[in-house]
């Protein structure tokens, strides 16, 4: 079992240039990522760089990790071995996923407007 990530160049480059200009650190915009990737129904393309940063997995889901694995189970459509969980589909999901978000910071333009677009999409 694989219990660390390793980002592409570009999603580690875009994560500490976010963590500099949100505050939030690279485990929280990761999981923010993932949740922007699942609003996709079709399957996240393949990782073939994996030159960034490395992401712990017990930084990354915690205590939470087995609603991590339902999650992306449940957007598959079914039933993920753990061996593909993670790091694959996991980091399949970061790296859409903080492409949709770097575009919505930028396009919103402030911490503070985007996490009040976050918080209206949970409604």
């Amino acid at each position: 079992m694989n219990f660390r990530l390793k980002t592409s160049q570009q999603t580690g480059e875009t994560l500490k240039s976010l963590q500099n200009s949100t505050g939030l650190t690279w485990n929280i915009l990761s999981r923010l990522a993932v949740v922007y990737s699942l609003k996709d129904p079709t399957p996240p393309p393949a990782v073939l760089d994996i030159s960034g940063v490395e992401i712990h997995r017990n930084t990354m889901t915690g205590d939470h990790d087995y609603v991590y694995k339902a999650l992306l189970r449940q957007h598959a459509g079914y039933h993920v071995p753990e061996e593909e969980y993670f790091p694959d589909l996991f980091n399949r999901h970061i790296e859409r996923g903080i492409r949709i978000l770097e575009g919505e910071y930028k396009l919103i333009g402030s911490y503070e407007k985007l996490l009040t677009s976050i918080l209206k999409q949970g409604n």
